[in-house]
């Protein structure tokens, strides 16, 4: 087995159970090189992210937080994934048709975003509504509907009472378990 291994089979954990980070940081996996791809427009978001996948019957409770930077839109984009010291961890990178994962242990291909969720971290995590989350307004992809400081939507309730200072925190609770997504952006 490689020394990567287990940060690999962490990674599968992390989006899965959300907790690699740590595992690549202390594997000391080699930085991934990014897919080649044309430039990303569209909206840029950086900051840190935080993830957590609540117990649920005799699997722990699971979580993950890392700096990230989420560039592009629903349709054409890329969400980076780094180390407190800005080491690269992984990086989704999509377009009509496709998505690539790259680690450092490689690319693997999915046939869009949901896809990509499902199979590295178990559950659904609607990367493409962000764009317009952290604008603080529904994704005009799916309907919405009002919901306290904020809304819901995708199954997601999605509350900006603190957007002001750059946080958004997106919670899903059905079906289960329950996944509490919190975004803080850099500059808020």
């Amino acid at each position: 087995m490689t020394e990567c291994g287990p940060a690999r089979r962490a990674f599968a954990g992390v989006f899965r159970a959300c907790v690699a980070v740590a595992a690549f940081v202390l594997a000391g996996c080699a930085t991934p090189t990014p897919a080649p791809s044309a430039p990303i427009g569209g909206d840029s978001f950086s900051g840190r992210l935080a993830l957590r996948v609540e117990a649920l019957g005799s699997t722990p409770s699971r979580s993950f937080s890392s700096s990230f930077d989420l560039r592009g839109d629903a349709g054409t984009g890329s969400l980076a994934l780094s180390t407190p010291l800005g080491s690269m961890l992984a990086q989704a990178r999509w377009q009509p048709g496709s998505v690539a994962l790259v680690t450092p242990q490689g690319t693997r291909g999915f046939a869009d975003l949901d896809g990509l969720t499902r199979d590295v971290l178990g559950e659904s995590v609607p990367v493409e509504a962000w764009f317009d989350w952290l604008h603080g307004r529904p994704w005009p992809g799916a309907p919405s509907s009002p919901a306290g400081a904020g809304f819901e939507q995708l199954g997601w309730t999605v509350d900006l009472a603190r957007l002001p200072a750059g946080a958004v925190a997106a919670t899903r609770r059905q079906p289960p378990p329950v996944v509490t997504v919190r975004i803080q952006l850099d500059g808020a």
